[in-house]
């Protein structure tokens, strides 16, 4: 190893050179003097989180400096405190930040957003690096209507043959790689401004009611590995985070598709009260033990901050847009008030700061 290289650990692609330049390999983003410092951020929470025994490198082994920090970041708060998060509405009105910021006078750590219509793309682009360039983190799901069907929330709970997708040359294959090649584009879209995003496709995969989640675990575990090699080798989308999120009706281990190829686990449901759920992070913790972060990916109401802890680490929540988040009998006024002033959750005013 040369004098004029710097490496952390066993860090994948975290060599930066004193010019700035790394051996990121061709088709990759140009770097920049904002880029190096963002890898010798990344270097050095990723040495110390990976002195604690967690296993921090990300499963895209050639990830970006941007994605290596936050990821590195994350990891650092887990256990300790619980990030804030609100999914948009994709339709209008789209007022969650503004209600929020109303009831609050905060606003959460994390975006939602979502690629359900491709009418709005270019929207979701604009938002979520708006969100970014805030300090905040964005983090993006797909209610990928059926492929074959059509698009919208309907359509992702329509029926569609996994398996004959899975086999090259079919009109389903077809279809469905087509699909997934456009949501890369948006993806490296974000890539190419420096955004990175915890990304979080065929949610609540475990459940039946959405397609890919119709055709069993071992259909399911082809259909992730087919997205993250596609993403990886074909559109070399270094800035994800990629995120897992069981059905928490069914926290079953055999639709895992293993650490090589997920960074963050997580289930979610839909409870009446504000219990930390940990019957449910028990089940994720079963499958993952310590080797990756577990989130609330979804949620109705907040869990009230003064219940988690050991049993109930949350890396984040992400309450639902609309009525989940302002009707009483899902959040009342003084009870967000409440969650978003808490010790244990951290807002948007305070994750900027870590830049």
């Amino acid at each position: 190893m040369g004098g004029d290289e710097t490496v952390c650990g066993r860090m994948d692609g975290c060599a930066v050179t004193t010019d700035g330049s790394t051996g990121g390999g061709a088709g990759g983003p140009m770097w920049t003097r904002r880029n190096t410092l963002l890898s010798a951020v990344a270097c050095t929470l990723l040495s110390a989180t990976a002195s604690a025994g967690h296993g921090v490198a990300l499963a895209t082994p050639a990830a970006d400096a941007g994605a290596r920090a936050l990821y590195a970041w994350l990891w650092s708060q887990y256990g300790k405190r619980t990030l804030t998060g609100q999914q948009e509405n994709p339709g209008l009105p789209r007022d969650e930040l503004a209600y929020i910021a109303r009831v609050t006078g905060r606003q959460p750590a994390l975006l939602g957003l979502d690629y359900i219509d491709p009418a709005d793309w270019g929207g979701v682009r604009e938002r979520a690096l708006a969100w970014h360039r805030r300090g905040g983190i964005v983090t993006l799901c797909w209610h990928w209507g059926a492929p074959t069907t059509g698009t919208g929330y309907e359509n992702s709970k329509k029926d569609f043959d996994v398996v004959a997708a899975l086999r090259a040359g079919t009109v389903e294959n077809r279809a469905m790689l087509e699909q997934m090649d456009a949501v890369a584009g948006e993806l490296r879209w974000l890539r190419d401004r420096g955004v990175p995003v915890l990304w979080r496709p065929f949610h609540e995969f475990s459940g039946d009611w959405f397609w890919w989640g119709k055709h069993g675990p071992d259909a399911f575990r082809r259909l992730w590995s087919t997205m993250f090699t596609r993403f990886g080798d074909r559109h070399r989308l270094t800035n994800l985070i990629w995120v897992l999120g069981w059905a928490g009706q069914n926290v079953d281990p055999r639709y895992y598709p293993g650490r090589s190829m997920v960074d963050v686990a997580g289930a979610d449901i839909y409870a009446s009260d504000h219990g930390n759920l940990a019957p449910m992070f028990a089940a994720v913790k079963r499958i993952v033990g310590e080797t990756v972060p577990i989130c609330l990916h979804e949620n109705g109401p907040i869990p009230d901050p003064a219940l988690l802890g050991p049993d109930a680490d949350w890396l984040w929540f992400m309450t639902w847009h609309t009525r989940w988040l302002t009707e009483a009998v899902q959040n009342r006024p003084d009870t967000l008030r409440a969650a978003y002033r808490a010790e244990r959750y951290l807002t948007l005013d305070e994750i900027a700061r870590r830049r």
